[in-house]
């Protein structure tokens, strides 16, 4: 059976997207058979941020409601053979995610791959409720700012009752936190909340932190997974994101101002 995990935020524009777009990749990299599912029908930016866009024929939406079979709508990656991407209307709105539907779909992609990751629309309402449903794992994507961190703890009570493993009474969704956009120097000038404030603040486990990064928007622009910028600090976050959440011990990177040296200091390069 197929791990399900979402990746989810209270607030928008955090990262969700870039997020989901690179840990799909990280987990085919690693063999295994994923797909990522676009779930914020009427906007649909992972097919941009995966570089599939113009492939798109029949969509999510359209297998939900009998138009298409999944196998019409799955898209498979032009860097991974194991990756596939489930994109999402433009066009309709969120009502068009019924229960039902997304039951059905997930149940026979639990059939088919050993992932299935949820990117979700920021918020509570319908499309994001229906992204985490199903989840077993979800990565909670917050930037270091009072009003994402405070959004993001509202999300994680949503998690914890709304879930198709609340109202069975199972175990729990397993929550992780990951911090996006993070810059130590602004830390250390009281610009954004430190690593520490937000975990203090939301308490589950760290999976990661992702370093603020002009990177990120070069991938998006490429339509290239940032975990796919081979050797900047973006990509190997990710990868040890990646890592950690399949249990592998990775120490924390990119949490530290970067050491300024002699020269450097003496002439202010």
């Amino acid at each position: 059976m197929a791990q399900t995990v979402v990746v989810t935020s209270g607030k928008g524009g955090v990262g969700k997207t870039t997020t989901s777009a690179a840990f799909a990749s990280g987990l085919a990299q690693r063999g295994y058979r994923t797909v990522v599912i676009d779930f914020d029908v009427g906007l649909r930016n992972l097919d941009l941020v995966m570089g599939c866009e113009r492939r798109v024929v029949y969509d999510f939406i359209n297998v939900i409601h009998g138009e298409a079979r999944l196998q019409q709508a799955l898209i498979r990656d032009k860097m991974l053979e194991n990756l596939y991407i489930l994109p999402t209307s433009q066009t309709r709105d969120k009502d068009a995610l019924t229960t039902e539907g997304v039951a059905r779909v997930m149940e026979e992609l639990q059939t088919q791959f050993d992932y299935i990751v949820c990117d979700s629309p920021a918020g509570i309402e319908s499309g994001a409720l229906r992204a985490l449903y199903h989840a077993d794992a979800a990565i909670v994507v917050t930037n270091p700012e009072v009003s994402s961190v405070r959004d993001s703890d509202r999300i994680l009570g949503i998690l914890a009752a709304r879930s198709k493993r609340a109202e069975e009474g199972a175990e729990p969704i397993r929550e992780h936190l990951l911090l996006t956009r993070y810059a130590p120097k602004r830390v250390q000038g009281g610009e954004m909340l430190s690593l520490d404030d937000v975990q203090e603040l939301l308490r589950i486990p760290l999976l990661g932190v992702i370093p603020e990064s002009e990177i990120i928007l070069q991938a998006s622009n490429q339509g290239i997974p940032a975990i796919h910028m081979q050797g900047s600090d973006v990509a190997l976050a990710y990868e040890d994101v990646v890592a950690r959440f399949l249990g592998e011990e990775r120490p924390l990177r990119f949490v530290q101002p970067e050491k300024t040296g002699f020269f450097k200091r003496l002439f202010g390069g």
